[in-house]
């Protein structure tokens, strides 16, 4: 199947419904992997479509899916209910077997995450977050909105779906590892069938233009991981610190000698990020204090260059330690894999966006960039890509503009029906391939 012409049409025709809905998910923004008024927002949303829809065991994920009606001979099943777990066609006696879901129908996976930032907003816009400290500065109010839109448009062109779609709305990306928790819960099986293929869209607030598509084959984004350093020493009296062993200089000493040691242990052409984005320790400024504490996060595309940079890490921090005569505990938590896109899809869904938008909106990356993403459980699992899309706003220019996760981040409602197009041309079109 092609999608009609008017599909990019059909999905601005929802334009006012998708910014109302992403307004009411900005102003009520939450965290983690459990979102109980998010979840209730995207039920809401998908009320009265031909879903099968099921909320998550681990966390308030929705999964929702969608059974094409091309070549199955018959009427699929109208199914519906209001956010609760129901059965699946393919488990209902007396259903007949045309209509089941099973590993002879291809089966496409959509996802959009929920969840926001522990961020304190500091944009004037009329849907500005009310609660404390809590704010949608990554744009996955915009997923969320795409992602419903994109269910909607394809709810009503079923009968002509060579296959199935399912919805992946997923909480937790934001360092609650939402991705691995779905997967647990079923989400890859979730269709009766592993996906043949999945794709995933972020919006960007800088760097592209608005409406712009980018993405590249093979490393999209960087494996994430987090460095924690416990420094204990001894405390004393700041007036007479050759009595006590201070932690705080060793700590500083460490945080500035593994910027030095990354550049002398690991190949400038190899790209790596050691970023330390919190240091804690002591009471008061004339008090050495007995610990100090400090996080990093690190950024790799090679398993060998993550090796070299643990190794690296441990030596020069008790080094370090060694040196000013303190304690040093290190430890090392691999999180997000890789976000690799799978060559062929990553073309594939280029070529999509080029047919739906015109080759001037789609732009193929030359480098991957160091954000990361837990998508990449999904792209580990089955073929896929993961797609940008530039939502700046006016007034703002791409280079200088606040990037994703400031808390003067901003996202133009302009892209939430081109992202709503795309995601449901990229099911439609890749359902109909051999």
């Amino acid at each position: 199947m092609t999608p009609a012409p008017d599909l990019v049409d059909d999905a601005h025709a929802l334009a006012g419904e998708l910014a109302d809905l992403r307004h009411r998910l900005h102003a009520e923004p939450e965290l983690g992997l459990v979102l109980p008024r998010t979840q209730k927002k995207v039920l809401a949303a998908l009320d009265g479509l031909p879903l099968e829809v099921t909320s998550g065991t681990s966390s308030t994920a929705v999964t929702a899916v969608l059974r094409g009606g091309a070549g199955r001979g018959g009427e699929p099943p109208d199914l519906h209910v209001g956010g609760q777990p129901v059965v699946r066609p393919r488990d209902v006696p007396g259903v007949p077997p045309h209509t089941r879901g099973g590993s002879s129908r291809p089966v496409v996976l959509l996802r959009g995450d929920m969840d926001a930032l522990p961020v304190e907003e500091q944009v004037d816009v009329p849907f500005r977050s009310r609660i404390p400290g809590v704010m949608h500065a990554c744009g996955h109010d915009l997923h969320t909105a795409m992602l419903v839109g994109a269910a909607r448009v394809l709810a009503a062109r079923r009968e002509a779906l060579a296959g199935d779609v399912v919805f992946m709305f997923q909480p937790g990306e934001e360092g609650h590892d939402g991705a691995r928790h779905m997967i647990e819960d079923g989400v890859l099986d979730a269709a009766g069938a592993r996906p043949v293929a999945a794709y995933a869209l972020h919006v960007m607030s800088n760097l592209t233009p608005r409406g712009a598509i980018a993405s590249r084959p093979g490393p999209l984004m960087a494996a994430s991981d987090g460095l924690f350093v416990t420094v204990t020493g001894r405390g004393g009296h700041g007036s007479t610190p050759h009595l006590a062993r201070d932690p705080v200089v060793a700590a500083c000493d460490m945080v500035t000698s593994l910027q030095v040691a990354m550049t002398r242990s690991i190949d400038a052409f190899a790209p790596h990020v050691l970023t330390v984005g919190a240091i804690h320790g002591g009471t008061k400024r004339n008090i050495v204090p007995d610990v100090v504490t400090f996080e990093a996060t690190v950024r790799t595309f090679d398993r060998a260059v993550r090796s070299v940079l643990i190794d690296t890490a441990q030596r020069v921090c008790e080094g370090v330690a060694a040196a000013h005569g303190v304690d040093v505990e290190v430890r090392y938590e691999a999180e997000y894999p890789v976000t690799v896109n799978d060559e062929a899809e990553a073309a594939f869904a280029l070529g999509v966006a080029e047919d739906l938008f015109g080759r001037g909106a789609v732009v193929r990356m030359p480098n991957p960039i160091t954000g990361s993403e837990d998508f990449s459980r999904i792209l580990a699992e089955v073929p896929g890509a993961m797609l940008f899309l530039g939502a700046l706003v006016d007034g703002r220019e791409p280079a200088t503009a606040p990037s994703n996760h400031s808390p003067l981040a901003a996202f133009d409602d302009a892209v939430l029906p081109q992202g709503t197009a795309l995601y449901a041309a990229l099911a439609a079109r890749r359902l109909a391939q051999p």
